[in-house]
């Protein structure tokens, strides 16, 4: 583990950043507008780029042919002009060339083409990210961290983070570029006509995240065409810190004559671009299908302009890669407190073997039962605190979509897991001593996290709301000198006993208004602990809540999964007008009498142990649909107990177990995704606990009992190492019962026909994440139709269309992993 605060201290010591010149500080301050360059890949198409070729190498090879696409660009109107660099990564060149002569090459050619800014252009590594995927963070964050140093060695301007899908893997790709160069950073996600990443993350979440970490500059590129992108744009413009950039597709792409086209021309793309420049947008450029001629409109509509609109102001946030939490006013929002092992002795337990499978259920149960945030804790001192917390972040990110507050008093381990976590955290906490504000504020600074402050001190935590506010007051000024707004800033005035410290409790309310009303700041308490001591302590709790709501708390830490808690809370969002007309108020207790709301229900949680999951709507009675709950939800280790009860105690058939409730939980959790309701992780999770249920069944049945549903071979496509797609993919086949031959990335179309060959495969499912690599995918299709037409065959990609998957001779198309088992089901049976 490297020093406490070391990545903190030692990047943000050098927060001046290298500037190129006068007017690109206008433009990071938002006082200009700048024009970057459009499409690298389609104008090499339009040179006759070979398939399967890195077009990285072209740098090396063939500089001449790079410097005048980017010469055409320059004139053309582009300031900025991004280097060849999309995917000059070590993973994808290989020995092929190192990263560093890459860089050097490709920066060189913008140079040499006379642009006033050289963008150092970083896309994604093509692995998806654990706990989803193989790629560890620090094995994500070396490959940028080199590509980083070799465009500064180079001599870039600009850090360009582009195309990325995955909140992770950009914060990786941040943190590179800031601890690594003094360059700014502009970073750019793509997203799908859900509005979503694939992974889950909204426009809206991606700025808030992008703003927090520090970006010079962020926005979108790729995907969509200019009028799909607009009302993406409006959401990153309401919370934008910084300038916002689009790069947006020319439309779609689609066949005529034989030749890839696309859907919109130079002249309507430049009137869309337009109207997001008057909405605020600053930075405009182009993507796929772009070439010169669109670049030369955009330049046309800012030359001789300046912006009118300042950047959104910033807004009390905190985001997990699928949802955030803002607060504005008087709203409220609940922070889960069980995963915290204080006086929870099963949960020490679970900490100390390693028991994630307990905890995780934790996480979910508090999920269910409403809860806006969760506090993660795992303060044992035996145990490798910094570890063990870095892994439940992971887990419990891969499980729910809830933002977590990171809780230690340990900086290295806080440090440690806000690195690693995708989205906006809160830290809690600091408190007013020097030394606990010299090393965690620079964390919270370095990483974009809110922050709870303790009113506590060298002396202690003082006995009136008049020492606690000046405490609370000297948090806050620290806060704000090492760079972090006070929208992130949230104090915790201390909750004593009112068994032991009885006239300390109002002290706390009138402490809570004060930092309210002179400070600004939002506010947050552990409500249980006033309780303490005393008998039926959920009544005393909930009547503090109440009074403490009324004060203005904005944050309770509480057991979610306690009636009383939710009712309180839900009657507070009608009072202060977080619940619009009452309307989820009255779904939720309109046939409810007051003896009914009041009693213990089946989901009612005791102090200590494990919490009762509560019983939803959509988890039926009886083992079947525990069953089914589970998968959905993502219990691996109680699909898996399920399981084997279904098997050993009642006799179940194996196949029934299978056709009947894993097979079909798993189709309910592909409606979801479909929908919309449901997202990456959520789906891999589900697919996990299926997948636990298998295992069982495998480990109990004789092979002779469970059928073998058909064999599929997966593969990327020869000269695309881009493999997160395929292998979401095999993962979710293989729970639903196929034999997936998996023939990894970069393949060539020979090793696809010896498969199908050797095996008897009669399905094989094809991937590519370029327009450059379409090519490969065609002739390895080709190949099939040849030597093995009996073969049918799917394709998918960011790239891909139905009329895409048609031009390259494919008999399916799949948008999604679960489109690919409805295919299966359809020709295997």
């Amino acid at each position: 583990m490297l020093p406490i605060t070391s990545h903190a201290v030692s990047a943000d010591a050098r927060d001046v950043l290298r500037i190129a010149d006068d007017y690109l500080a206008r433009v990071i301050a938002g006082e200009e507008y700048l024009v970057f360059d459009g499409a690298m890949g389609t104008m090499l198409q339009a040179a006759g780029l070979e398939a399967g070729e890195l077009p990285e190498l072209l740098c090396l090879n063939s500089p001449d042919e790079v410097i005048a696409i980017h010469r055409q660009y320059v004139e053309a109107g582009s300031l900025a002009v991004t280097t060849n660099t999309f995917g000059a990564n070590a993973r994808k060149l290989g020995d092929a060339a190192s990263v560093r002569e890459i860089f050097a090459a490709a920066v060189a050619c913008v140079r040499n083409a006379g642009a006033r800014y050289v963008v150092a252009d970083i896309g994604p590594t093509g692995a998806l990210l654990a706990p989803l995927g193989t790629m560890s963070f620090d094995e994500a964050y070396d490959l940028f961290a080199e590509q980083v140093r070799a465009a500064a060695e180079a001599g870039a301007d600009i850090i360009l983070i582009e195309t990325m899908a995955d909140l992770l893997e950009m914060k990786a790709a941040v943190l590179a570029a800031k601890e690594c160069s003094d360059l700014p950073v502009f970073a750019t996600m793509t997203f799908g006509e859900d509005g979503r990443t694939f992974l889950g993350t909204s426009p809206r979440i991606a700025a808030l995240t992008l703003s927090a970490l520090g970006v010079q500059a962020l926005g979108m590129n790729c995907s969509l065409g200019p009028d799909d992108l607009r009302p993406l744009v409006d959401e990153m413009l309401e919370v934008a810190t910084c300038p916002v950039m689009v790069q947006a597709n020319a439309g779609l792409p689609h066949v005529e004559d034989g030749k890839t086209v696309f859907s919109v021309d130079p002249d309507s793309y430049a009137k869309s671009v337009a109207g997001m420049v008057e909405a605020g947008v600053r930075i405009v450029g182009g993507c796929c299908g772009t070439n010169p001629a669109y670049i030369a409109n955009l330049a046309d509509i800012v030359c001789g302009k300046q912006p009118t609109r300042s950047f959104a102001e910033p807004v009390c946030s905190v985001t997990s890669a699928q949802e955030a939490v803002v607060l504005k006013g008087r709203h409220v929002a609940t922070i889960g407190e069980r995963i915290n092992p204080t006086g929870k002795k099963r949960l020490k337990e679970a900490l100390r073997t390693g028991d994630f499978d307990y905890i995780i259920n934790e996480a979910i149960a508090q999920t269910e039962a409403g809860a806006d945030i969760l506090d993660v804790n795992a303060g044992l001192p035996e145990i490798d605190e910094a570890a063990v917390l870095v892994d439940l972040v992971g887990k419990i990110q891969g499980v729910t979509g809830l933002p977590l507050q990171v809780d230690s008093s340990d900086p290295e381990a806080v440090e440690a897991a806000v690195r690693v976590y995708a989205g906006k955290p809160i830290i809690n906490s600091v408190n007013g001593k020097a030394e606990s504000l010299a090393a965690v504020l620079p964390i919270a600074k370095h990483y974009g996290c809110a922050v709870v402050g303790l009113t506590l001190d060298e002396g202690g935590i003082p006995p009136t709301a008049e020492e606690r506010f000046a405490i609370a007051e000297r948090i806050v000024r620290a806060a704000e000198a090492a760079g972090i707004p006070r929208q992130d800033v949230f104090i915790d005035c201390l909750v004593m006993a009112a068994s032991t410290n009885q006239s300390e409790v109002v002290e706390i309310l009138r402490a809570i208004t004060m930092v309210k009303e002179r400070l600004g700041v939002r506010t947050v308490l552990g409500v249980s602990n006033v309780s303490f001591g005393l008998p039926l302590r959920e009544v005393v709790n909930a009547t503090f809540l109440a009074a403490a709501f009324s004060a203005g708390l904005d944050l309770p830490i509480l057991n979610p999964l306690s009636d009383r808690y939710r009712e309180i809370v839900d009657s507070w969002r009608v009072l202060c007008g977080q619940d619009v007309s009452a309307a989820r108020y009255i779904e939720e207790y309109a046939n409810r009498t007051m003896a009914s709301a009041s009693a213990l229900a089946p989901g009612q949680a005791r102090q200590d142990g494990a919490a009762q999951v509560a019983v939803s709507s959509e988890a039926p009675d009886g083992e079947a649909g525990t069953l089914r709950h589970c998968v959905i939800t993502g219990r691996r280790a109680q699909a898996a107990d399920i399981v084997r009860s279904m098997l050993e105690k009642e006799g179940v058939e194996p196949m029934a177990v299978i056709n009947d409730h894993l097979i079909p939980a798993l189709d309910e959790v592909g409606e979801r995704f479909e929908k919309g309701t449901f997202f990456l992780p959520q789906l891999m999770s589900s697919a996990e606990a299926a997948k636990a249920g298998f295992d069982v069944i495998k480990e109990l049945a004789s092979s002779a009992s469970v059928a073998d549903k058909g064999k599929v071979a997966v593969a990327t496509v020869k000269g695309d190492i881009h493999d997160i797609g395929k292998n979401i993919v095999k993962m979710l086949l293989e729970n639903y019962g196929y034999t997936v031959f998996d023939l990894g990335r970069d393949v060539d179309p020979q090793a696809v026909v010896d498969c199908v060959k050797k095996h008897g495969i009669k399905l094989v499912g094809l991937s590519a994440l370029m327009t450059t690599t379409v090519r490969g995918m065609e002739e390895t299709i080709a190949l099939l139709r040849e030597q093995a037409p009996d073969t049918k065959v799917f394709v998918g990609g960011a790239v891909l269309t139905p009329e895409y998957a048609k031009m390259v001779g494919a008999d399916y198309y799949a948008k999604d992993a679960s489109e690919s088992a409805r295919i299966c089901a359809e020709v295997l049976g």
